[in-house]
């Protein structure tokens, strides 16, 4: 089959470029090259990369004209919750206004295309854009209505209506995609778990905002990405949520990351030693959880790798990446983000 990945170069969509490949199938990667690129990250696979900014109508109308594809997996988005609050202009125009181009691109090309029933747009939004849950709450389930906190989240709000109201206006076949947070290899170093481990090794603080209190639900990227990949065969309109019910605080993270340290990479005292407890966030949500019961039922998801096991191959995999001078240059990136 012939895939458009958008932000094939970041952390999911680097994930989903490899499994691609590692299928056979020919892949034509969108993808901007901002700060959070990491193109290192599919190296090793035989794609076509296409550099452009999904706000540009041409090159996306210039793409979808060369690939012709049976799918596009829709990952490219700005998704960093601080940045979002100190400059939010950046996530409208890349999560809502290059979500509209897409739409519009691939709604042209499969309306000149005889509209074949198995094309798919999979667009992949987050738990975010339901807010956040009480500590008795039920998990958010397909069903949960909107209720964004962020800049970030209420544009990917936005762009999930954008996509629903292409498929009942239109008729374009879309599936979309909530997810809780992902952890492995290649993530972007400003995230929480590469900054923990970062911080470790430097013997630096490693801050935690408020009272590490709020709690995620942990999902091991190629489990998400293997779902991902599956989403093309969900019938159009589903929504699908993905969650490996693997809930954490964000302070009991950070100690089982320092567990892990003190056992792989033993120091003079304990890495929990370094933890600091620092200023809230603005609108931190105090806890996400999916039921991930609609991937489990309409396509036969589930993750493969248990919490434990895919997060202790995780710490190994940043310990041995780990550039051999961490600078303060590199360690700018400061807190620990969720």
């Amino acid at each position: 089959m012939r895939y458009i990945v958008t932000g094939g170069y970041g952390f999911i969509g680097s994930s989903v470029v490899r499994q691609l490949h590692a299928a056979g199938h020919e892949v034509f990667n969108l993808d901007n090259k901002t700060y959070a690129a990491n193109p290192d990250a599919i190296a090793a696979c035989e794609v076509q990369n296409v550099h452009a900014c999904i706000t540009d109508r041409q090159a996306v109308v210039a793409l979808f004209k060369a690939a012709r594809p049976d799918a596009v997996i829709h990952l490219a988005a700005e998704t960093h919750v601080d940045r979002s609050i100190d400059g939010p202009s950046a996530f409208m125009k890349t999560n809502v206004d290059g979500t509209f181009n897409l739409l519009e691109a691939a709604l042209a090309y499969w309306q000149e295309n005889g509209q074949a029933d198995a094309f798919r747009f999979v667009h992949v939004s987050t738990d975010e854009v339901f807010g956040d849950l009480g500590p008795g709450d039920p998990p958010f389930d397909a069903h949960s209505p909107y209720k964004p906190s962020s800049p970030y989240s209420a544009s990917k709000a936005a762009s999930d209506h954008l996509v629903r109201a292409w498929q009942r206006t239109y008729g374009l076949p879309t599936v979309i995609t909530n997810c809780t947070n992902n952890y492995g290899p290649w993530q972007n170093a400003e995230k929480l778990i590469p900054t923990v481990i970062r911080k470790a090794v430097l013997g630096a603080p490693i801050p935690i905002y408020g009272d590490g209190k709020n709690v995620r639900d942990w999902l091991y990227v190629e489990d998400h990405a293997r779902g991902l990949i599956d989403a093309c065969t969900a019938p159009a309109g589903s929504t699908l949520l993905f969650g490996a019910r693997a809930e954490r605080s964000n302070l009991d993270l950070v100690k089982t990351i320092c567990a892990l340290l003190d056992e792989i990479r033993p120091g003079p005292a304990s890495y929990a030693d370094q933890i600091e407890f620092v200023t809230d966030r603005k609108g931190h949500d105090r806890r996400y959880a999916i039921d991930p019961c609609s991937a489990e039922q309409v396509i036969g998801w589930s993750p493969q790798r248990s919490f434990e096991q895919a997060l202790k191959e995780t710490v190994s995999w940043y310990l041995d990446t780990l550039p051999p001078d961490l600078s303060d240059a590199d360690d700018r990136l400061g807190l620990a983000r969720a």
